[in-house]
């Protein structure tokens, strides 16, 4: 009879159930699906705030003996970014830098005035170009406050071809990681810690169901479920804020192939919390010791480039981090997956860790 015993059909069986109970639990479809878009929603209202460093790069030909060069690479509202021509453009049209600078000398009586700022931007970075003309409006009048000439420099914009970066496609990412780590590490550790604890795993133990094919029952239901609401993130930004996919319906599997990624990840530390919780009551303190660090240190919420370039150097080895860039990369920037191999190691790295120390604590009662 045993072996007439279908674990297959026994698996689905158990994935089902688990299915119908997630999508009956207000606080799984609040905290995974509800939330992330009201916080999409605040964040795409956003326009933009103040008091931040505007990235820019000077062309290799810029004249550099001259004070608009000096007082340029010496204000601390621009973040002067160095590489060759073919790097910085390239960070150009995926709207990391807002513009490359060439400060010309020009001929005499051209204009009355003795510089051209010449600015070389994209579509990516028109809505920070206001904010950097008119600092260098503000430099422009200040070298010409020590000289008898009416104006010492003129600017001049050129845009190239580019993607427009839009506030969402730096949040929507960072959203669906938030959604993806928080239902992971929270919805696994609290099931399994209650099956436990109320014995049915001990009951499942007495039908004809291996182990095995619980667990997986159980984990395949929470990755469906959290595909299912990272397909509808996805298409909330992309049809009510216009969340870059930059080639389209292959980057949207990218985009899901990278959430199964993180998903199993994320599992694998919910597993472990729920083998090391001695009550219900310390799950959510060791979740969010694990969880909270990176809500606000991965670039969940704010750029990483905000921090301590010594910070950033440890962050960026961590899961979360891995699966933000990665995300962003693939959504905007264009990479395929294997673009983004470095983050993708990291994830697996640390699946293979979180998975390795699971084999050895994970209890079943």
């Amino acid at each position: 009879m045993s072996g007439q015993y279908n674990q297959w059909t026994a698996m689905w069986a158990i994935c089902k159930a688990t299915l119908r109970a997630i999508f009956k639990s207000p606080q799984a479809i609040f905290f995974s699906l509800f939330f992330p878009i009201v916080l999409i929603m605040v964040f795409g209202a956003l326009a933009g705030g103040g008091g931040k460093a505007y990235d820019i790069a000077f062309d290799a030909k810029s004249d550099t003996l001259n004070s608009i060069y000096f007082f340029i690479k010496s204000n601390a509202l621009f973040d002067v970014n160095q590489g060759t021509e073919e790097e910085l453009l390239d960070r150009l049209k995926k709207g990391r830098i807002t513009a490359m600078i060439d400060v010309r000398k020009l001929p005499a009586n051209i204009s009355g005035a003795e510089y051209e700022i010449h600015l070389k931007t994209t579509s990516a970075g028109q809505r920070e170009l206001p904010a950097v003309k008119e600092i260098l409006e503000s430099i422009i009048n200040r070298s010409t406050a020590s000289t008898v000439q009416n104006k010492t420099a003129t600017i001049s914009v050129e845009e190239i071809a580019g993607r427009r970066y839009r506030m969402i496609d730096f949040y929507l990412p960072g959203m669906l990681g938030f959604s993806l780590i928080g239902s992971a590490v929270f919805g696994v550790a609290f099931v399994f810690f209650t099956l436990r604890e109320t014995l049915v795993l001990k009951r499942m133990f007495a039908t004809p169901v291996r182990k095995t094919f619980i667990v997986l029952g159980e984990s395949l239901a929470r990755v469906m479920f959290q595909l299912s609401t990272s397909i509808v993130l996805i298409l909330f930004g992309t049809f009510f804020y216009h969340f870059t996919l930059a080639h389209g319906f292959v980057t949207f599997l990218e985009l899901m192939v990278l959430s199964f990624l993180g998903i199993t990840v994320f599992m694998g530390f919910g597993f472990i919390i729920s083998s090391v919780a001695k009550n219900q009551n310390v799950i959510p303190i060791y979740a969010n010791l694990f969880m909270f660090p990176q809500y606000f240190l991965s670039g969940t919420f704010f750029p990483k480039g905000l921090l301590p370039q010594g910070v950033q150097s440890i962050i960026n080895y961590l899961p979360l981090t891995a699966l933000n860039d990665a995300m962003r990369k693939v959504s905007f920037e264009g990479m395929h997956l294997l673009g983004v191999g470095k983050e993708i190691t990291i994830l697996i790295v640390w699946c293979l860790l979180a998975y390795s120390i699971l084999i050895r604590i994970f209890k079943w009662e």
